[in-house]
């Protein structure tokens, strides 16, 4: 079981949907490819 602070650091991020990189949560473009469709991290696994 994680801890509260580790799935602070894991999930408070958001994952751009052109190529996949980690950008902060209160991003509004990707830091790689300037993009707007970012998503947050999911918490679940997809199956």
């Amino acid at each position: 079981m994680r801890s509260q602070i580790a799935e602070l650091r894991l999930f408070k991020t958001k994952i751009c949907m052109k190529c996949n990189a980690r950008n902060g949560w209160k991003a509004k473009k990707c830091r790689k490819c300037n993009s707007s469709s970012l998503r947050y991290k999911a918490k679940e696994k997809r199956a």
